[in-house]
């Protein structure tokens, strides 16, 4: 399963992210990532995207050339109160409460967990059905109770509890026949056994519905519970901000959004990808609830962030979901970075502080990193030398020496690693890693094998 969190192309330029993009560039930018999020993807892999209104028409159309489309969930991440109520332009804009997560396959046959979702108790469920000598016997719980107390009394001995559905118009017709049988059978309970093999108690013209099938249990205690929509409107967006330990403002998803993606869709041991990876929610939950994770993150703060809130998983922190899923501490994880080559000239240059800087830096660029095919080193050594070079403000210079770099050579290829040009870059230690890592050695291996 695949979960992101991508820019949402905002105009907020308070994001880390370069969260302005224009649309067409927004989709290309997403567009190169679904291809290869989708070679990446199991047969029976999902994958879920969340976005807002700023992009979400669009985004829906590219993922439905690549995709299966499951689901469009509509969630509510907050309230038209408090904040929300000071900063809204009135009349201009009405408040801000959804966002969307687009769900969708990689194959056309794909089936979900279903999941139930907390919910208030619902007082139909007054019946009591127990059958004993021989008869089924019914009590009508309701007279004899209060709502508080029915609503415990229910909870706590979900068995024999059922409602009485009476609005049966969709039931096939077998059912329905036996159904009109029982209105006229003096309230004795039929038994009718449906085409998967269930007994269906029918009685006096409805069908009893099993409480059982409707209770979910967190942290031992049982609650009322519906089959999950594409409605998300509970608890799942209430969150803490300082939950995990690390605080990543308005980027942070709750631990309960991605438990019940997890849930819905994977199962223990499954391998679980988020390539917009943040605060690392993902792959605390993850971590959680045994599945295998991929994080990655461009941005430098995964060191503070996601890396140190998986070792406090491993410590056994308790916020999010770790109290849900009974989380006591344990497991491991390896975080890799991509060995740098030319982004390595590019932080150089970057932090040039004066022309006289760049010319120093300029030599060593061309002897050492890789530049565009098209680059004539002996002319731009001249330009950088002449005054109208120099006059330019330091930013236009530094623009100009970072156009030279290659751009697929930012990194250090797995394939290259030997070559003596990135001697500097990687020991044998991180060489072994990469290999290991890779299974290249296995691959090597085999390829010897074949020759």
């Amino acid at each position: 399963m695949i979960y992101i969190d991508p820019p949402y192309n905002t105009g907020n330029d308070g994001f880390k992210y370069n969260d302005k993009f224009n649309h067409s560039t927004w989709l290309t930018f997403m567009k190169n990532r679904l291809e290869i999020a989708k070679t990446l993807l199991a047969d029976d892999g999902v994958i879920f995207v969340q976005c807002d209104d700023n992009e979400q028409a669009y985004l829906k159309i590219l993922m439905d050339e690549l995709f299966h489309h499951r689901e469009t969930i509509v969630a509510l991440t907050s309230t038209a109160s408090g904040v929300n109520a000071v900063n809204v332009k009135r009349g201009e804009q009405m408040f801000k409460l959804k966002e969307y997560i687009l769900f969708y396959s990689k194959s056309p046959k794909f089936r979900f967990n279903p999941l139930l979702i907390k919910s208030s108790f619902n007082s139909n469920y007054k019946y009591e059905v127990i059958f004993e000598n021989g008869e089924y016997v019914i009590t009508d719980l309701k007279s004899k109770m209060n709502n508080t107390e029915l609503e415990e009394y229910c909870l706590n001995n979900p068995k024999n509890i059922f409602s009485l559905e009476k609005n049966n118009s969709k039931a096939g017709e077998k059912i329905k026949q036996v159904i009109e049988i029982s209105k006229t059978n003096n309230k004795e309970v039929i038994e009718f056994e449906n085409s998967f093999g269930k007994t269906i108690l029918v009685y006096d013209g409805g069908v009893f519905i099993p409480l059982q099938e409707r209770i979910l249990t967190e942290e031992n205690k049982n609650f009322y519970g519906l089959l999950i929509s594409d409605l998300w409107i509970d608890e799942v967006f209430q969150t803490s901000s300082s939950e995990g330990g690390v605080t990543f403002k308005k980027g942070k998803k709750p631990e309960k959004l991605i438990k019940r993606i997890i849930e819905l869709t994977t199962n223990e041991n499954d391998i679980v990808l988020d390539y917009h990876l943040g605060s690392g929610t993902t792959a605390a939950v993850a971590h959680k609830m045994n599945r295998q994770y991929i994080g990655i993150e461009q941005m430098d703060y995964i060191e503070t962030l996601a890396v140190e809130r998986l070792k406090k998983v491993i410590e056994g922190e308790q916020s999010g979901i770790s109290k849900a899923v009974n989380w006591q501490g344990g497991g491991e994880f390896v975080y890799t970075e991509l060995a740098p080559f030319n982004e390595t000239a590019k932080q150089q240059i970057l932090a040039c502080e004066d022309s006289d800087g760049i010319k120093t830096l300029f030599e060593d660029l061309c002897e050492r990193y890789f530049l565009k095919y098209n680059v004539s080193v002996n002319e731009f050594s001249q330009i950088i030398n002449e005054p109208e070079f120099q006059s330019l403000p330091l930013d236009e210079q530094k623009q100009m020496v970072l156009e030279m770099l290659d751009l697929n050579q930012m990194y250090v290829s797995l394939s290259e690693m030997d070559d003596e040009q990135f001697a500097g870059c990687l020991n044998d230690d991180d060489k072994a890693l990469s290999r290991a890592f890779y299974q290249s050695v296995k691959n090597q291996a085999e390829k010897k094998d074949g020759e």
